[in-house]
């Protein structure tokens, strides 16, 4: 895949973009610890309503902040992203609100263990990687852009039951594939865990709801 930036500019990108918004990603950062406090230790409506609203303030922040204010200087594609994930921010809110039994931490072991070493390798793995790889601060994507936190809502989707409805899927995996492709052509290789954060997330669904039915 032929991509109209260099490797130079993406990185440019995130370098731009974090000395702009600082010290906005400590604050990201703390939303998404948030978000995962929320999701084990909330309950009822206050827990379904905090989660969807954490990750639609996450996912609106990507859209606007970053594709469209700073990706779309490189790629005319942000702006098409950028919609993309301000529409997901508005469908977060629609399934709290079309689904009120949601809850979080399934009873399935092997959904709570993906969603806990997603979660883990969005908020820990990840960032090591960025410096292992010699993508260091600020030329970096940080927890609040889209990679990592894609990986991150994958997790808190493992962990979602009754499984999240389709339209809740299409544009996380669609994002799933696009980073996973440029990852290959541009060498962000800490990015390659996004299509494998989506097969094991489905995966581990499907297969929760193969074994309720045998029962």
């Amino acid at each position: 895949m032929r991509l109209p930036f260099s490797i130079e500019e993406f990185l440019g990108v995130f370098r731009a973009y974090n000395l702009t918004v600082w010290p906005a990603q400590i604050a990201l950062y703390l939303l998404g610890i948030a978000l995962v406090v929320m999701a084990i230790r909330g309950s009822g409506a206050w827990r379904r309503w905090s989660v969807a609203g954490a990750l639609a303030l996450l996912w609106g922040w990507m859209g606007a902040a970053y594709h469209l204010t700073f990706f779309a200087e490189i790629n005319p594609a942000a702006w098409v992203f950028g919609v993309m994930f301000l529409v997901q921010a508005v469908l977060w809110i629609a399934w709290a609100w079309r689904e009120p039994s949601m809850s979080f931490w399934p009873a399935d072991d092997m959904l709570r263990f993906t969603g806990a070493g997603l979660l883990g390798y969005a908020f820990v793995i990840y960032p090591v990687l960025n410096f292992t790889f010699g993508h260091g601060y600020p030329a970096m994507p940080t927890f609040g852009l889209p990679c990592p936190t894609t990986i991150a809502t994958f997790g808190i989707l493992a962990w979602a039951k009754p499984r999240p409805p389709w339209y809740i899927w299409l544009i996380p995996v669609a994002w799933a594939v696009i980073g996973t492709s440029a990852a290959f052509t541009l060498g962000i290789h800490e990015d390659l865990g996004l299509l494998a954060a989506a097969v094991l997330t489905i995966g581990m669904h499907m297969r929760s709801e193969w074994r309720r039915e045998r029962l």
